[in-house]
């Protein structure tokens, strides 16, 4: 799962960049309003983490501007502007959930999960198909019912595959999702991820389908 994390501040910027890492997302900081708002118009996040003050360009004018462009990607503001006023107002922007600083990091990371569920609409967090069930929140999966021991990069391309089941997604697609633009590997390494996949969790090929000249897609 994909964030941009948009934070003026490089130490905290860096710390929570880490730290969202180490929960198992991947995460584009930038730290001014108008390289965001290319950010956030070229790629596809899961959530954007805004701060308010920004330079170049604020936070609630890069907000407006991206919703006034159709792009309703969850917005959560992370700011020191605490006051009801100033919540109201990032709320009415478009923010869908507002946190101030002074923060607890797992209050952050809990805010974000909250907001990929509602996105998708997990209620429980949890998502089934044939043998296999996927914990969205705690980033467990489970295959006839005993917990599923798998990588890093197959944990993220199968959660993915499962937030957008009975969709088609391109190989470009899914490696941007799963490395970045900087880091876009070669489509035979998404090959290779959805082979080793398909023999943990689908090995008669049921569910995990290859479209021709299309990409994947997960049948649920």
């Amino acid at each position: 799962m994909r964030l941009l994390l948009v934070e003026d501040d490089k130490a905290l910027g860096r710390l929570l960049k880490k730290g969202l890492e180490e929960e198992g997302f991947l995460v584009d900081w930038v730290s001014d309003g108008l390289i965001a708002q290319e950010y956030a118009k070229e790629n596809s996040y899961e959530v954007i983490i805004l701060d308010l003050m920004l330079p170049k360009q604020d936070g609630l004018k890069l907000l407006e501007s991206l919703r006034k462009q159709g792009i309703n990607t969850p917005v959560l503001i992370l700011t020191a502007k605490g006051s009801v006023e100033d919540k109201v107002k990032g709320l009415n922007a478009g923010a869908d959930d507002y946190l101030a600083k002074p923060f607890a990091f797992e209050e952050l990371v809990a805010r974000i999960k909250a907001l990929i569920r509602r996105q998708y609409s997990i209620t429980q967090g949890i998502i089934t198909f044939g043998d296999v069930s996927i914990d969205i929140v705690k980033q467990r999966v489970e295959f006839k019912g005993q917990e599923l021991d798998l990588t890093g990069m197959e944990l993220k391309l199968l959660m993915l595959l499962a937030l957008n089941s009975n969709k088609i997604m391109s190989k470009t697609y899914i490696a941007q999702k799963l490395y970045g633009w900087e880091d876009v590997p070669d489509s035979n390494v998404i090959e290779v991820l959805i082979s080793r996949l398909r023999k943990k969790i689908d090995p008669h090929g049921r569910y995990i389908k290859t479209v021709k000249g299309l990409g994947y897609i997960l049948k649920i």
